[in-house]
């Protein structure tokens, strides 16, 4: 089994790094960059799958072939490409704050790294499995908005600072009702823990019992990640292309691999959240646990590759009202009625 490997492996270094005598302190801390070392590398390969796979969602929606050239099945085409990014030079604008400038396309992926480090993949497959995970990921996740504001500003363009506006106004808006949306379900657990959280799950799933929160965190899940229909920071058609206008070559990749990373991120916390984790349907206990669990993620990724192929680019303005007023009161209506739930659950006392 899978999850008993990867407990086996860390083990295996403990004693390792024991038998050389090195303190214990030092030991879990070299354990510790083991897997983040490990994250950081299932994430890029991930993201490079990932393009790969909506080149031929795409393709499929448009009645088109996709990548079919670059290695069997096309499957290399997205290799190909990160080798012709790294090739290109990066032109930096000139008056621009040439260190800032670098800095966000390679602090974009730190959120990333940290947040996954909380996330189990499967039973007993977490890095670091924290008593308040769930708090940690949203106040992580967060500090992306930051990378897109200093790519922004620092790149001393009209069109980029516009971009990165649109950034910060667009995703501290859908933080609000993706917080909320996830209140419920802690409310009913009781736990910031995704231990505790995916183990109450075990017998009902919560996105039977919390389908408008369900539906809340998903939509702002999606606005988060600046994808259509809420693809306003990039606006090509009056923006050029936001944050990123004035990036090129690797450092444009960056951004872009970072945006299909977030929206592991964001999948994988709804299966956690609302689709019992890792946990096997109708039974179906005999399949590993980390098989279900990217099942489940990768279907909610193929939703979100769909969107993008279906619905046009939404207004500004249709995009702020709709997370303020309509996402932001749905959400508190849904704790409200989650809290009356509770109290007539406890009182009955089922």
């Amino acid at each position: 089994m899978l999850e008993n490997l990867f407990v086996g492996i860390a083990d295996w270094l403990r004693s390792l790094l024991g038998g050389l005598g090195t303190p214990g302190e030092i030991n879990e801390a070299i354990v510790m960059l083991a897997k983040l070392v490990a994250i950081l590398v299932f994430i890029l390969v991930n993201a490079l799958w990932l393009v790969y796979m909506e080149r031929k969602v795409a393709a499929y929606m448009q009645a088109r072939i996709g990548p079919n050239r670059v290695g069997p099945k096309g499957l290399l085409q997205t290799t190909a490409d990160i080798g012709k990014l790294i090739s290109k030079e990066i032109v930096i604008p000139k008056k621009a704050d040439v260190v800032v400038f670098l800095l966000a396309p390679v602090l974009i992926f730190v959120p990333t790294l940290m947040v996954f480090a909380v996330i189990p993949f499967g039973k007993n497959m977490a890095a670091i499995d924290m008593n308040i995970g769930v708090f940690y990921l949203l106040a992580i996740a967060s500090l992306s908005t930051l990378f897109f504001w200093m790519g922004g500003w620092a790149s001393n363009s009209k069109y980029s600072l516009i971009g990165s506006m649109r950034v910060v106004a667009q995703m501290v808006s859908y933080e609000l009702p993706l917080v909320l949306g996830l209140l419920g379900v802690v409310m009913i657990v009781g736990s910031l823990k995704m231990s505790d959280i995916i183990a109450a799950q075990e017998h009902t799933w919560f996105i039977f019992t919390q389908p408008i929160a369900f539906l809340i965190y998903f939509i702002a899940a999606v606005a988060e990640t600046n994808r259509t229909p809420f693809d306003l920071v990039e606006g090509e058609s009056e923006i050029i292309a936001g944050p990123y206008t004035e990036y090129g070559g690797m450092a444009f990749a960056m951004f872009f691999l970072a945006e299909y990373a977030n929206i592991m991120v964001i999948c994988a916390m709804a299966t956690i959240m609302f689709l019992g984790g890792w946990h096997a349907p109708f039974g179906l206990d005999f399949i590993p646990s980390w098989v279900w669990f990217f099942l489940k993620m990768y279907i909610l990724i193929f939703i979100v590759m769909q969107f993008r192929w279906t619905y046009p680019r939404i207004r500004v303005d249709q995009l702020m009202g709709f997370g303020w007023k309509v996402l932001v009161p749905l959400a508190l209506a849904n704790i409200f009625i989650t809290g009356i739930g509770m109290k007539i659950y406890q009182a009955i006392g089922w």
